[in-house]
């Protein structure tokens, strides 16, 4: 008995887990210009983190702001809602406060599903976490 509740309170414990680290955001603006898909603190243990985009997820570029401490992120896998993914390097360091270079996604403005960022963080002499924001630009929405 004693065996069977541990085995469930375990399962319990790994899919909060894995709950958790998904962050599902909702985006209800169809104007043009730049709006924030999500943001994730991430940590000293972690190198991967992913964002759920939920809405109005029609975007052509997407840039990351970076603050508190820098990071270096070395990839992207963008998941468009058609099926389609994009794998893209980005071997780029950004400092607090910071940005990326606005990053193209494949054929124009796309609804995108998830975007999932393979990160490297950098050591800061206070080990303060970097809070990374993503943000996604609309260009043509405002078609009827």
């Amino acid at each position: 008995m004693k065996k069977t509740l541990l085995i469930t309170l375990l399962a319990l414990a790994g899919s909060y887990g894995i709950a958790g680290a998904q962050k599902p955001e909702l985006i209800v603006s169809d104007k043009k210009g730049w709006h924030s898909i999500g943001n994730a603190t991430v940590n000293f243990q972690k190198d991967r983190d992913e964002i759920i985009v939920l809405g109005s997820n029609r975007f052509a570029s997407i840039q990351f702001s970076v603050k508190d401490a820098p990071i270096y992120i070395t990839s992207l896998e963008v998941y468009f809602e058609s099926g389609d993914k994009q794998d893209i390097v980005v071997n780029t360091q950004i400092d607090a406060p910071g940005k990326s270079e606005a990053i193209g996604l494949n054929g124009g403005e796309r609804s995108l599903k998830k975007i999932i960022f393979i990160y490297k963080t950098l050591p800061n002499h206070k080990d303060i976490k970097a809070h990374v924001e993503i943000w996604g630009l609309k260009t043509n929405t405002d078609k009827k």
